[in-house]
């Protein structure tokens, strides 16, 4: 069994510790598995995906209903799909990288028409950008947008 010791630390509560357990208990069961009958990286990522989702694990990753993300759930649950596979955690992470604008700063409609499949793992979300100088490292876009109009609800 891995320390889990920094669960006593004092900004962990009792939910914390009660997901860090349900999320080892479930990953010992399932991530192996999962990897093992994939076919390929892409099959793999979705998979892990979908069984987040029905396990409920996913709901973490994306915002309900304007509440704040619960971050410590967040590292609790990266934690512990990371000691079992950097690909689980990874396919966890990416829920909520992919969802998270949507859930911080979409409509209503766009809540409603993206945020239930992120959450449930029926689907990936996933957001795309490059700018010359910076590729893919979003600390450096330098492009900006201003308000030119209403946008669509």
């Amino acid at each position: 069994m891995p320390d889990t010791s920094y669960l006593d630390w004092p900004f962990f509560d009792d939910k914390h510790r009660v997901l860090a357990e349900s999320v080892e208990l479930w990953a010992a069961a399932h991530v192996d598995q999962i990897i093992e009958t994939s076919d390929g990286l892409d099959d793999t990522c979705v998979n892990l995906v979908r069984k987040l989702g029905d396990a409920g694990i996913c709901r973490q990753a994306v915002a309900e209903d304007d509440s704040p993300f619960d971050v410590r759930s967040l590292c609790v649950i990266r934690e512990t799909l990371a000691r079992f596979s950097g690909l689980a955690d990874f396919a966890f992470a990416m829920q909520g990288l992919g969802s998270g604008p949507i859930s911080l700063f979409g409509t209503e409609i766009q809540k409603k028409q993206f945020l239930p499949g992120a959450a449930s793992g029926q689907t990936l979300p996933a957001f795309a950008l490059s700018e010359p100088e910076a590729g893919s490292d979003v600390a450096s876009i330098t492009t900006t947008a201003k308000t030119d109009g209403r946008l669509p609800d």
